[in-house]
């Protein structure tokens, strides 16, 4: 039995959900983490009675002891009912309360294949660790500045040459797309001091590499184009591009130090094809170069599922 814990109506888990009804299976459950106020969404007892449980999109109890594989896909937001209260104590406690039961009902009770752990999750989401991790692992990384003072960014820009800057973690909303600097001495302190960024050189190139890493398989697109960042525009060249032999060799080191089961990897190939990690996204999107490249990768991405599934059964 797979369990997904997602946001409603999101695009990946329906779409996958939808790979496995074509197959023929039917344990696929999906559990919608905002959706937990104002319904019985969770159950759990020190003694195990009752048995913990968590509510499916479906109205279904589902014990936690019949699930082999649990999908970590989307997990912290807020709840949709607490949406409607004006009260701001409330809707946060709501909020942290519905988060929080539910973390701590599967920490404690779900004894199941995770993809990925949510520790692990956590950790690799933090753009410097990862970084450090793939370069361990042999990839060579961006010469990277993370800073609050405008003198040690122009000092860095003096030694590295053109520079971009990205946030740290972000925040929700509006996308915030990577950027050039091509001056930061023309930018007021206040701008460096408000709060601290990551500033990289700049890696020429137009082939920008993005690779889905399920398990052991890797799908990997090749992005054409001039842009900084690629995501505001796919109208470009889009292709299928073979992973070398020795970048698999290295994606699967860093996502195994990571102790991660799949990863969405954005690598950037210089003008002499070196390929350079900029990151990885432990729960990345992947569905939107399905159709660009002609691949199932909603069904790939099943099939990773239910291996997981298979060799989690007990012997």
């Amino acid at each position: 039995m797979i369990l997904t814990v997602s946001v409603r109506d999101d695009l990946h888990t329906l779409a996958v959900r939808e790979a496995a009804a074509r197959r023929g299976y039917a344990d696929f459950h999906i559990m919608e983490c905002d959706q937990i106020s104002g319904r019985h969404s969770l159950a759990w007892s020190s003694d195990g009675h009752p048995s913990a449980t968590v509510l499916t999109s479906d109205g279904v109890d589902l014990p936690l002891a019949d699930v082999s594989v649990l999908w970590w896909r989307r997990m912290r937001a807020n709840q949709q009912v607490s949406a409607l209260t004006t009260d701001d104590f409330q809707r946060r406690l709501v909020n942290n309360d519905c988060r929080g039961a539910l973390g701590g009902i599967l920490a404690a009770a779900y004894r199941g294949l995770w993809v990925s752990l949510p520790e692990a999750t956590d950790r690799a989401a933090d753009k410097l660790y990862q970084l450090s991790v793939a370069q361990e692992a042999g990839f060579r990384v961006p010469r990277t500045l993370v800073s609050q003072s405008r003198q040690d960014v122009i000092d860095f820009a003096r030694q590295v040459g053109r520079i971009i800057v990205k946030p740290v973690v972000g925040a929700s909303g509006p996308l915030m797309f990577t950027q050039y600097i091509d001056d930061p001495s023309s930018i007021p302190e206040e701008s460096f001091t408000a709060c601290p960024a990551v500033y990289q050189e700049y890696i020429p190139g137009r082939r920008h590499v993005r690779l889905n890493c399920f398990g052991d398989r890797f799908y990997a697109a090749l992005i054409e184009t001039d842009r900084l960042d690629w995501r505001p525009d796919l109208n470009v060249p889009i292709s299928k591009w073979s992973v070398p032999t020795e970048v698999a060799r290295q994606v699967a080191s860093v996502l195994q130090r990571l102790d991660l089961r799949m990863g969405a990897i954005d690598i950037k190939l210089t003008p002499h094809g070196e390929p350079v990690w900029l990151e990885v996204n432990p729960q990345g999107q992947f569905l939107f170069l399905e159709p660009l490249l002609g691949e199932p990768l909603a069904d790939h991405f099943f099939d990773f599922l239910l291996s997981n599934a298979e060799a989690s059964r007990p012997s």
